[in-house]
């Protein structure tokens, strides 16, 4: 996967927009961050909930890993190179709906619908 793939999904989610936060990039839905990418774009940090976290560590370790703020885990690093895009585009879209308000996700477009 590239970051030009997850660039063109996460953005294809409701109300998204791609900001600069300090030297990475960050994807937002009003506001709030739920995935940003460091300047190499050979990683991106998703931030999803832990039952999802554990979940995507325990099927796909070859490319996630948990990412740390300090002592705390807040989400997952993706190693984009080894990454399978189904896996990240689901990840994507599960931090997207942590994070955007409650009217939105029943407007979220559909592959096919």
């Amino acid at each position: 996967m590239n970051i030009a793939q997850l660039r063109r999904h996460a953005l294809s989610l409701p109300e998204v927009t791609e900001e600069p936060h300090h030297d990475f990039s960050s994807f937002r839905v009003r506001g709030k961050i739920f995935v940003t990418v460091p300047p190499d774009e050979v990683h991106v940090h998703v931030f999803v909930d832990e039952a999802t976290r554990e979940q995507a560590l325990a099927f796909d370790p070859e490319f996630l890993e948990k990412l740390l703020w300090g002592s705390k885990v807040v989400g997952l690093r993706v190693a984009l190179s080894a990454a399978k895009p189904n896996v990240v585009n689901e990840l994507v879209s599960k931090a997207w709906a942590c994070k955007a308000p409650k009217g939105a996700a029943a407007t979220r477009r559909t592959p096919g619908r």
